[in-house]
């Protein structure tokens, strides 16, 4: 039997090739949270001479690294064409960086090459991201890193149980929890995993608008226990009333659980033996975040 929440692969890449030319419109959370996850390097001594920016979009995280890194080389990594089109409109002279349209689960870069990935709310378009992560220690150096955020399971939680008092069908995508997210990082053979959860909360007039905002940045549902056809006047309605529920002074609110995460690539480990979780690292590379 087909896991309902299995992912569509070829659907995700339109969704978000439609999407592309009016994403940044629309995505305020994945910019906040790719600022955060930008502003955690700081406690990192890193100069990667590559970085990767795995599930660039239109290029945000591609240029801040270039900016952050002025001699590194930054390649921008996607599964939609029509996105590193947008992201190569917005490059600049002093801010250039290569475009790659490949799959995270088989990047198409050579092994140890890769002294950084960045990757910000990529995570959970990939059915597992187990085999991501191990596509992070093959591309990396010994002592590179990984730092990620993606959604937890609480993210999006009222608009799903407002669609489960309507049918059964898989309305929204399933999201891994931090502690299976660690599990994943250690069997892949990275060391030394640090996650934690952050929350936000976007508010809307409607639920339908909160569903367009969700198209808008190519948020689709390309799981396999989606309804097939259109969705029905009677069960959109359904959902709203379901929605109302959760009201809050005059606005809805759409939860999101957000996990930052990161973890190295061992230095070294024993012929023959799978990572043990362990790492040295530098302490040169160790730094601290001065308080603001």
């Amino acid at each position: 039997m087909t896991d309902p929440y299995t992912l569509d692969r070829p659907r995700v890449r339109r969704s978000f090739g439609r999407a592309a030319a009016a994403y940044d419109g629309s995505a305020v959370l994945q910019a906040r949270v790719r600022d955060e996850l930008l502003a955690r390097l700081d406690v990192v001594r890193l100069e990667p001479a590559v970085a990767l920016d795995l599930g660039t979009g239109t290029g945000h995280g591609a240029r801040a690294l270039k900016g952050r890194y002025r001699s590194s080389r930054v390649v921008a990594l996607d599964v939609s064409e029509r996105m590193l089109a947008e992201a190569g409109q917005r490059r600049s002279l002093l801010r250039r960086f290569d475009r790659v349209c490949a799959d995270a689960g088989a990047l198409p870069l050579r092994d140890a090459s890769v002294d950084l990935v960045f990757s910000n709310l990529m995570l959970q378009w990939c059915d597992d991201p187990e085999v991501a992560f191990r596509e992070c220690r093959r591309v990396l150096r010994p002592g590179g890193l990984v730092t990620f955020t993606t959604f937890g399971p609480d993210t999006l939680a009222e608009l799903r149980r407002a669609w489960a008092a309507v049918d059964r069908h898989t309305h929204v995508n399933r999201f891994i929890d931090m502690h299976d997210l660690g599990d994943a990082l250690v069997r892949a053979g990275l060391a030394e995993p640090v996650l934690d959860v952050e929350r936000y909360t976007l508010t809307y007039e409607s639920a339908r608008e909160l569903m367009r905002d969700l198209k808008a940045i190519g948020a689709h549902n390309a799981n396999a226990g989606r309804p097939r056809g259109l969705t029905g006047r009677r069960a959109l309605a359904g959902m709203e009333a379901a929605y109302e529920a959760y009201r809050r002074d005059g606005r809805l609110p759409a939860t999101y659980e957000v996990v930052y995460g990161h973890a190295w690539k061992p230095l070294a480990e024993p012929a023959g033996r799978r990572a043990t979780g362990e790492v040295s690292i530098p302490v040169g590379r160790i730094g601290r975040r001065t308080p603001t």
